[in-house]
């Protein structure tokens, strides 16, 4: 089965799956979604110090040798050495990257299995991560990506119905997708981060849409509130790119603060959005993923007296700074880079 068209169209499709959330037909979204929205509380936010993001994907590559299929890696995926890395590393939080450029959730996936089958996996990988790191007082972050990005994965964009002429179904695969996530994963998952919000919507400071949106807005407030699904207090942040303050929607929580470089440190607990400041770039690998076969993860970007005098600036504002850090298909991180961040810690505590 190559798409879900082989056995019924993608309305019985998506009505089938709104059926078992108590919905019995395709919903139509509009403008009339948007309601009054209370923006969930970001304390425990505020109060992190710095984190660790990783994006380990289907693309992610090996120390050495050849890539193992992902379902293997996930099989494999070194979780007690990863958490162990964490520890030692000193962060408040990981933000883990649960699809990237290609659909492949190193996990199960209901919702995923019945759009296109082969994209899951048996090994429940966040949900076993997210329990390990609360043992040690971690919270957990997801990413998240559409993957409608261009043709990095056409087999999904198809399956997905991005490129089909009513849009609300394309729309309401994304939601049912997630709202599954947020049910599975309750409490576990304190935040999303969404990425990829300029191939969904025009209106932003960028535009990589590659379909028709003709006559279509998409519904950042719906999808705001699959997201909440079992657990009210998660918070959401939609990417508008690097550095960018743009709201797609003010239903959201936190800045997604992609950042570059380290020359714009926090000014204040809040932007001028409303929204709570957090920071997100790389450590080492400008690339974000590792994924060239056979190479060594570059080493740390900046010096240990310019990490530790950016961090110390955003926590004085209650900011929270998040340190992308690269990661072999094992599960195992830079070495170098993991050292930095312990330096890190030692160092805003003096």
């Amino acid at each position: 089965m190559n798409n879900i068209s082989v056995s019924m169209n993608r309305r019985e499709f998506i009505c089938s799956t709104f059926a078992g959330l108590g919905v019995c037909a395709v919903p139509t979204f509009s403008a009339s979604d948007a309601t009054a929205y209370t923006r969930a509380n970001t304390d425990w936010l505020a109060k992190c110090r710095y984190g660790i993001g990783i994006h380990w994907t289907a693309q992610t590559a090996p120390r050495t040798g050849d890539r193992l299929p992902f379902r293997k890696s996930v099989e494999t995926f070194k979780l007690n050495e990863f958490v162990e890395q964490v520890k030692y590393a000193g962060a408040d939080y990981v933000l883990f990257t649960a699809a990237h450029a290609l659909q492949m959730l190193p996990a199960p996936n209901a919702v995923i299995d019945r759009i296109l089958p082969g994209r899951t996996c048996g090994r429940d990988l966040i949900g076993e991560m997210a329990d390990a790191l609360a043992k040690h007082g971690v919270s957990f972050m997801v990413y998240w990506n559409h993957s409608c990005n261009g043709q990095n994965d056409p087999e999904w964009r198809k399956a997905v119905a991005y490129d089909d002429k009513d849009k609300n179904i394309f729309a309401a695969n994304l939601i049912n997708i997630v709202a599954g996530m947020g049910s599975r994963y309750g409490e576990k998952v304190k935040a999303w981060w969404f990425d990829s919000s300029y191939s969904l919507d025009p209106g932003g400071p960028h535009n990589s849409v590659t379909t028709d949106m003709t006559g279509f807005n998409f519904p950042w407030e719906r999808l705001t509130v699959a997201a909440k699904t079992g657990f009210s207090g998660r918070l959401v942040t939609y990417n508008a790119g690097v550095a960018q303050t743009y709201l797609y929607t003010t239903h959201q929580d936190y800045w997604a603060g992609e950042l570059v470089d380290l020359k714009t440190p926090a000014k204040g607990r809040y932007l001028e959005n409303g929204l709570q400041w957090f920071g997100w770039t790389c450590l080492d690998d400008r690339r974000w993923v590792h994924s060239k076969l056979n190479t060594e993860i570059l080493k740390p970007l900046y010096p240990d007296d310019e990490l530790i005098a950016f961090v110390r600036t955003c926590n004085t504002h209650q900011a929270p700074m998040t340190f992308n850090v690269g990661i072999y298909q094992d599960g195992v991180m830079a070495a170098p880079s993991v050292e930095q961040l312990r330096r890190l810690g030692a160092g805003i505590r003096s």
